[in-house]
């Protein structure tokens, strides 16, 4: 065959193959030099074809972002800065219905969802709006004189900073109307009085104010959480109840759930005096619900260790009760041939440890992430009912969006945030957790001990992955990270799957019968066990390390970057990792210099990386809370104050090392001595009063009074270049209903 100039050809016994130009290289070789070949980026069709295919294997999983779109609606109902009007809901939830009914006419897969996904930020959004209106009740206002209050005692709370403290049914408050009455008060008793059971008609006479409001200027919102627990008022009881005859049979409801709550104190009481208040306080806890006899020492211990989230009954506790009672019921209808050869085995096993997760939720009196927690296993085990696979995202989705429907306001809260991202991150670890191969014959130390190393790498995959998924809320909420958080918890994992809270169910089951004395010394000496491993996390060199709050757009930015890392299949998932890392990598905003209490009443002022409380005895909780925000040091001696500042009871004045030319006065009503409120003005740059008085000669660039504290809430001074400038905590709050109540001026 012809062959060109400049060609070679190749003789490969079948063919000949001409390979053009080839040899005119060859002849170039000595005139250039050998040139290495560039890859080319890929062309634009090839990324294109890339992210189709990616897009194409999310086809079963678009669902699951029904609940994410739903929640964005509740979120976006609470970032608002003004209340928008009923008929906002009403009309956003007809736009939701139409667009989930026009999805029968959608032919395209994206239309579809966009229209899924569209209705369900206005569903969220209206449901949100809905359940604000549904739980409005009246709340008290500021400044209001000691009242004399009847009530039911319907519940023992949560203990406080200031300690234990009932929650009370008022029917009557002083000489308040009925309409402006609050439906639910939570009182701090004096200190030593006895505490009245939950069911008696008390009198007590106590000082009523409004939920607090954020220890800081974008701090937490607690009174929002009151607002939807019905709770409209908090005091200081001034005398000790006392037991009296109530005028009228409460209502069924309130007196159904006093019956329940008599019963939950009437065990935790049993428990604590079964085991003692070392190990009885923490194990009415996890039980009852109860926190009132833990002892403040275990508490701080916990936390420092990473380990607080036993106490609260959330997940952890809901799915040990309800895997506990699933699996011993599945074993005991096995051990019956005659049982199992006539009921579907699992289930019936998944009925019963749907009853224990109701009946669990019952006796801990259900708290919102026991809630959250007892829909969850709900919906695992209606899969198993309906033959579906219990664990999956799937089933997670759906409990999700079961929870947002009944409680759209836990969005914003951090136990839900925690849980669920945790818990997808888990299932997502399951999703790609290798599957081992069983052998069908093999030696039984042999399986023993791939068993234990199975488990040990499972164990620690589970800690290390639920660890990163809740660390950016932990650091965002909390401040603190616990240096051997994930070694305690991997120690306290067996102890209390196996051994502390089947004791603690099955005591409780049995103590009403008088047989649950074995499972509680069981569960009381692993509760001391745990104590034992938190107290050595908690006194290890570096056990904690405080972490400054990032801007508030980093919280839905990484909540939203680790539901793409987790609901997203295939290789793009990855590119959602730095945005759920944003809350390490986020800049920090620069920390005040002074922050004041809501009220005036606390004053703390920045030196370095320490906050000097000038009261170290009055708010403490919120100081100390502000502090960890601003990845401050919390310092409360009075001898450390003392050399800053020059104090006596009622006010402080700057000494010679004061970081800050700053004065305070926190009398109310009594005044200062002759001569003291003029030697703070001529003292300080910054001058803050906590009544309303401000003298008229007063030189002090700033002046802050109890009128500015009452429109603003907390503040936090900066010092800039012309001189300071001061954030209000309610600028960031808005005119929303759990806000009205605070300023009475």
């Amino acid at each position: 065959m012809p062959v060109g100039e400049g060609a070679i050809l190749v003789r490969t016994g079948r063919s000949d193959i001409e390979l053009e130009g080839i040899g005119e290289g060859l002849a170039s070789t000595a005139a250039a030099p050998l040139n290495t070949r560039v890859p080319r980026l890929p062309s634009l069709g090839r990324i294109r074809a890339w992210v189709a295919t990616q897009v194409e294997q999310q086809a079963d999983r678009w669902t699951l972002w029904a609940p994410v779109a739903f929640g964005l609606g509740c979120s976006l109902y609470f970032a608002l800065m003004r209340e928008p009007q009923a008929w906002v809901a009403w009309l956003l939830l007809l736009v939701s219905a139409l667009l989930l009914g026009a999805t029968r006419w959608s032919y395209w897969r994206a239309a579809t969802m966009a229209l899924v996904l569209s209705a369900g930020v206005a569903g969220g959004f209206a449901v949100a709006k809905l359940r604000a209106e549904a739980v409005k009740a009246p709340v008290a206002q500021a400044g209001a004189r000691p009242q004399w209050v009847d009530a039911w005692v319907v519940d023992v709370a949560a203990p406080g900073e200031g300690g234990q403290r009932l929650l009370l049914a008022p029917t009557r408050v002083g000489g308040w109307d009925a309409e402006a009455t609050p439906i639910r008060v939570r009182v701090t008793p004096k200190p030593g009085a006895a505490l009245p059971a939950p069911g008696e008609s008390v009198r007590l006479l106590a000082i009523l104010n409004p939920p607090p409001p954020p220890a800081s200027p974008g701090a937490y919102d607690f009174a929002r959480d009151a607002y939807f627990e019905s709770v409209g008022a908090v005091g200081l009881a001034l005398r000790a109840p006392e037991a009296t005859t109530p005028p009228a049979e409460p209502p069924w409801r309130l007196a159904l759930a006093m019956r329940v709550n008599a019963v939950r104190w009437d065990l935790t009481r049993r428990i604590v005096e079964a085991l003692g208040p070392e190990t009885g306080g923490l194990a009415a806890a996890m039980t009852t619900g109860h926190e009132a006899f833990i002892p403040k020492e275990q508490v701080e211990n916990l936390r420092a260790a990473g380990l607080a989230h036993i106490v609260s009954i959330s997940g952890l506790h809901m799915a040990i009760v309800g895997g506990f009672a699933f699996g011993l019921a599945r074993l005991l209808i096995a051990a019956w041939p005659w049982l199992a050869l006539r009921v579907h085995g699992k289930k019936a096993a998944a009925l019963f440890g749907l009853a224990a997760v109701a009946g669990y939720l019952v006796l801990s009196g259900a708290p919102p992430p026991a809630e959250r927690a007892a829909i969850t296993a709900a919906v695992a085990f209606a899969a198993i009912l309906a033959d579906r696979q219990a664990i999956s995202l799937h089933a997670l989705a759906l409990a999700a969006l079961g929870v947002l429907l009944l409680q759209p306001e836990a969005v914003t809260e951090p136990g839900f945030q925690m849980s669920f991202a945790a818990t997808a991150a888990l299932v997502a670890l399951a999703e790609i957790w290798p599957r081992p191969v069983k052998e069908i014959q093999a030696p039984w130390a042999i399986r023993a001990f791939q068993a234990a190393v199975t488990w040990t790498a499972a164990s620690i995959a589970v800690s290390f992955v639920a660890g990163l998924a809740t660390g950016p809320f932990a650091i965002q909420h909390f401040n603190r990270v616990s240096t051997w958080g994930l070694f305690a918890n991997l120690a306290v994992a067996p102890i209390s799957s196996f051994l502390m809270m089947p004791g603690l169910a099955l005591g409780a089951a049995l103590t009403p019968l008088g047989l649950g004395q074995a499972p509680l010394e069981l569960a009381g000496w692993s509760i001391g066990l745990m104590n034992q491993v938190a107290a050595w996390a908690a006194r290890a060199p570096a056990a904690e390390i405080l972490v400054p709050s990032a801007p508030a757009w980093v919280l839905p930015a990484s909540f939203l970057g680790l539901l793409f890392t987790c609901l997203w299949r295939g290789s793009l998932r990855w590119i959602g990792v730095p945005l759920a890392m944003a809350v390490l990598w986020a800049p920090r905003p620069a920390a005040p210099d002074v922050w004041v209490a809501a009220d005036g009443a606390a004053v703390a002022v920045r030196d370095g990386r320490q906050a000097v409380l000038l009261r170290p005895d009055a708010k403490l909780f919120g100081a100390e809370f502000w502090a960890r925000r601003r990845g401050l040091a919390a310092v409360i001696s009075e001898d450390e104050r003392d050399r800053r500042f020059a104090c006596d009871r009622w006010s402080c004045a700057p000494a010679a090392g004061a970081p800050i030319r700053l004065a305070a006065a926190w009398n109310l009503r009594r005044p200062l001595k002759a001569g003291r409120l003029e030697a703070l003005c001529a003292a300080a740059d910054i001058v803050v009063l906590r009544n309303d008085f401000r003298p008229q000669d007063c030189a002090a660039p700033l002046v802050l009074t109890g009128r500015d504290f009452a429109k603003g809430g907390s503040a936090e001074i900066y010092r800039e270049r012309n001189g300071w400038r001061v954030a209000w905590a309610q600028d960031l709050r808005g005119r929303r209903p759990w806000t009205w109540g605070f300023d009475p001026r």
